[in-house]
């Protein structure tokens, strides 16, 4: 089976950077403390664009910067 790679998630990362806590990004993204953990701790299996695109909302930030693809 050849090996694709995998998507990183770096929330954890930026949210110390910019100083937020998981608590302000879960009520202004409006997401569940369970969904995203699961975004944090690299757990999940489909990535939903809608929950994506709020992080990043919240987070003033683009895309690469929660998430990276390593080989």
């Amino acid at each position: 089976m050849q090996d694709f790679g995998k998507i990183i998630f770096k929330i954890d990362q930026v949210l110390e950077e910019k100083n937020i806590s998981k608590n302000k990004l879960e009520k202004e993204a409006n997401l569940q403390r369970t969904q995203l953990n699961s975004y944090c701790n690299n757990k999940v299996k489909r990535i939903d664009l809608e929950t994506i695109a709020k992080i990043c909302c919240v987070l003033e930030c683009k895309v690469e910067d929660i998430m990276d693809y390593v080989r």
